[in-house]
């Protein structure tokens, strides 16, 4: 399956938001782990809200510096910020993941319980995995592109010598 057009392709692999990208993800997983963590240890056991409070608020701001810069990179490759056609889907799927960690703030406003919050924020975090595992399987499929196409420049390139000699 063909995701980028070579000068696409070439573009995303000359482009900073790409490596951007590739540091923010891994910080982003891995907030989201402690969080979930802290997230769950205080629905069971009543402890431990403020940690689990703040690491909710890591994890949101991360989740915008995400959205904000593969927005940025989005108009970079494909020519628009949001819901390029060859990213509808991941879209869609951070669009969903952002209202859904952003209702904590208008859950706060509401003055919610702290219980309810926290059990918001599960199933913000249930939209997140889902959307990062769109981003995984699209690096993947994009890893497996990048490899043929250099193998099969490499094969005209073996042929183009060869057919000099």
């Amino acid at each position: 399956m063909t995701m980028y057009t070579p000068a696409q392709l070439a573009r995303r692999n000359a482009s900073r938001w790409t490596k951007v990208q590739a540091v923010l993800a891994p910080i982003q997983f891995l907030a989201f782990l402690v969080s979930l963590g802290l997230v769950i240890r205080y629905l069971l056991t009543g402890q431990g809200y403020t940690a689990a409070n703040i690491s909710v608020l890591i994890k949101i701001a991360l989740l915008w510096a995400i959205t904000i810069t593969g927005m940025i990179w989005e108009k970079e490759i494909f020519g628009q910020y949001f819901l390029a056609r060859e990213f509808f889907w991941e879209d869609v799927g951070n669009a969903v993941a952002m209202v859904t960690h952003n209702l904590y703030f208008l859950a706060r406003a509401l003055h919610w319980s702290d219980r309810a919050v926290m059990t918001l924020m599960l199933l913000a975090y249930a939209t997140y995995l889902i959307n990062c595992a769109q981003f995984v399987r699209r690096g993947i499929q994009a890893g497996r592109q990048r490899r043929l196409m250099q193998q099969q420049a490499a094969a005209n390139s073996r042929l183009t010598t060869n057919e000099m000699i």
